[in-house]
């Protein structure tokens, strides 16, 4: 078993409470579990497969209070008897499709745990296919709850929100297969464009050095973002066209972590690109005639946390930001390479500052970042960009947040939460 070093195991098992995405047990021998104690891990599994995924822990047990705080771990003997193959034959018996799960066992201060790694469903929910006692009755839809019960779903509302779970997911799905095959034969960045915009790329980060250095802007966190075209073009815009598709791509909602042009210090023509500097929000943007973007932010002058709805706002803007401008320079079906780029970060903390995911008590952790760059690319059209903002946005941010340890069952229904944000541009607190 290859032990996932990218999850921040200390955190799940010191958590001290259970929630919908994460459930402890006492210590004990799954070999020496009659058939209605092993079926308990397969109703909690199912019922965290059909909400948002999550952890099962074993090794934890409760005080007089019902608080999960006894951290004993599992013996060597224990450890060994929860073996991955014997474990999901059994509970694979009772689910219908079978449950995508691993079983890690990590050593957190000189104790060893068994952690059941529970994915949400992929295309259909888990439906219990056969009766164990009390324990599973065939025919229901588990669902794990906010008060962090492992039960049948019943009411009308449960059964909606499952069902809508599975419709985005199919559609996540078949977005996926017809993006496979659109893409299949599409012309990718070609090596000596690549060289060209890098170029390009060089002299705007020097000037933003520059622009650091007359401002004292110091040495904050940096954010930024580059736009590859798949080819390189030195003229291929008039620099008032670039303008135009910057002006028109704004979109930009109160207190936005991104850019305001109209509340710019400087915006002006260079010889090559169209420059917008914010010099009381340190953000430089650089649209180049080559259709190639260079945006950076700085953020402020300490490193030590970084806000969660603060990145979830700047990537958000940003991917709608993208996909407008492209499409209006009429870049519908290019293929585009687009790169984030976060710099001095290490040892830097991803304050969750939110109380809309699916964790119903609000943490006061942070999640730390041990690289000094995040770096998440993807290769998109503006098209797909324009019509799947809510996707890519959720993608490049997941896939951000995991840099700094924050696993993905945490976000909850982080979807809705960025089509409510561009739809209302404001976070449902």
């Amino acid at each position: 078993m290859i032990l996932n070093t990218g999850i921040d195991w200390r955190s799940i098992v010191y958590r001290g409470f259970e929630s919908e995405e994460l459930d402890y047990k006492a210590a004990q021998n799954w070999l020496k579990l009659n058939r209605y104690g092993k079926a308990k891990f397969a109703r909690h599994c199912m019922a965290l497969a059909n909400t948002n995924g999550g952890y099962l822990v074993v090794g934890v047990g409760e005080d007089k209070s019902g608080k999960p705080c006894i951290y004993t771990g599992v013996t060597e003997q224990q450890s060994r008897s929860f073996d991955p193959t014997d474990v999901g034959n059994f509970i694979n018996r009772f689910a219908d499709p079978a449950i995508d799960f691993e079983i890690e066992k990590p050593v957190i201060d000189g104790k060893k745990y068994v952690i059941f790694v529970v994915k949400r469903f992929s295309l259909l929910p888990h439906v219990c296919c056969a009766s164990c006692n009390s324990e599973l009755q065939q025919g229901f839809f588990y669902i794990r709850t906010a008060d962090a019960a492992s039960r049948p779903a019943y009411k009308a509302s449960e059964v909606h929100e499952l069902v809508q779970r599975a419709l985005r997911n199919q559609r996540e799905h078949l977005g996926r297969m017809l993006r496979g095959i659109l893409y299949e034969n599409r012309k990718s960045l070609e090596p000596e464009a690549k060289i060209q915009f890098g170029e390009q790329l060089q002299s705007s980060e020097k000037f933003f050095q520059k622009l650091n250095t007359e401002n004292n802007w110091g040495n904050g966190i940096k954010l930024q973002f580059n736009i590859f075209p798949p080819e390189f073009i030195g003229d291929k815009f008039s620099l008032s066209e670039i303008e135009e598709s910057v002006l028109k791509s704004y979109f930009n909602p109160i207190d936005s972590p991104f850019f305001d042009p109209d509340k710019a210090d400087d915006s002006y023509f260079t010889n090559i690109s169209y420059r917008v500097i914010c010099r009381s929000n340190k953000i430089l943007l650089q649209a180049f005639s080559s259709g190639f973007i260079h945006y950076k932010r700085l953020f402020g002058k300490e490193k030590s946390s970084l806000s969660y709805l603060e990145l979830l706002r700047f990537v958000t803007d940003s991917m709608m930001f993208i996909g407008r401008f492209y499409y209006e320079l009429g870049y519908t079906d290019e293929l585009l390479s687009v790169m984030f780029k976060l710099s001095d970060v290490e040892n830097t903390s991803l304050s969750p500052d939110i109380n809309f995911s699916s964790q119903k008590k609000k943490t006061t952790r942070s999640y730390v970042c041990r690289i000094s760059e995040i770096h998440v690319r993807l290769q998109r059209s503006a098209a797909d960009l324009m019509s799947g903002t809510v996707e890519h946005s959720e993608r490049v941010f997941k896939e951000i947040c995991e840099r700094f340890n924050f696993s993905q069952g945490q976000h909850g229904n982080l979807d809705e939460t960025i089509s409510n944000y561009i739809k209302n541009g404001t976070f449902k607190r």
